[in-house]
């Protein structure tokens, strides 16, 4: 059996686990909460800002179930599943410092990425499907119209005539008799830019901040292994 302080550490350790077990399924509720909530913006944004959710999820998952092998390899003071615990930390550490960068090099890039997919999506509008779905969605929404200026629809339809997402009311068609009184007048990128930056610092800040709090683990493991390597060579 392992002795004194490193005794300690084993519980210590065995604590950790149980907690990261809940921080496991934290992670998987952040990015699964940040999926549902731009389902319906995932014909605009594209795969960037749904590949690093996802891989938050799947961060989640891995985590949950190593640190259920590190609770039993800490409480049966093997070795063997202590290493491959502390291991496994250092990989999924990495991967959660990769979805958190994923997550910031988005942020940066926030601003030009949505401009451009606003712009190319709204010239297909009439074509329906999820383009058009996802632009009344956001306009419904977000309450505005056009990405800088309602007058962008005119191009778009060749005539004064916005669509009816852009709406205030419920008699309110979009033509030119409705517009600009009856109209959202205030453009939808400002507004959205901020709405996809705030959630983009959700799966940032969730993986980077888990991520260094698992040194932590990965530093009782690697004490114990050693501790436990010890006591082998010993006996």
């Amino acid at each position: 059996m392992v002795e004194g302080g490193m005794k300690c550490v084993k519980i210590l350790l065995f604590i950790f686990n149980l907690v990261f077990v809940i921080a496991g399924a934290g992670l998987i509720g952040a990015g699964a909460a940040v999926q549902i909530k731009f389902k319906d913006y995932f014909a605009l944004l594209g795969g960037q800002f749904s590949s690093a959710a996802a891989l938050l999820i799947a961060v989640g998952v891995i985590i949950f179930f190593i640190a259920l092998f590190g609770c039993i390899g800490a409480w049966k003071e093997n070795h063997c599943c202590v290493m491959i615990y502390a291991v496994l930390l250092i990989i999924i550490f990495i991967l959660e410092i990769s979805a958190g960068i994923a997550g910031y090099v988005y942020h940066g890039e926030v601003e030009t990425e949505v401009k451009k997919l606003m712009g190319e999506t709204q010239q297909q509008y009439k074509q329906g499907g999820d383009k058009s779905e996802v632009w009344n969605t956001i306009q419904k929404e977000f309450k505005c119209c056009g990405i800088s200026n309602y007058t962008e629809w005119y191009s778009v339809y060749n005539e004064t005539k916005v669509p009816s997402s852009c709406c205030m009311n419920s008699t309110c068609t979009g033509l030119a008799s409705d517009i600009p009184g009856n109209i959202y007048t205030e453009g939808c990128l400002t507004k959205f830019e901020n709405y996809v930056k705030d959630n983009i610092f959700i799966v940032g800040g969730v993986g980077i901040g888990l991520a260094f709090v698992q040194i932590v683990g990965i530093l009782f493991a690697f004490c114990l292994a050693r501790a436990l390597k010890k006591e082998y060579e010993v006996v």
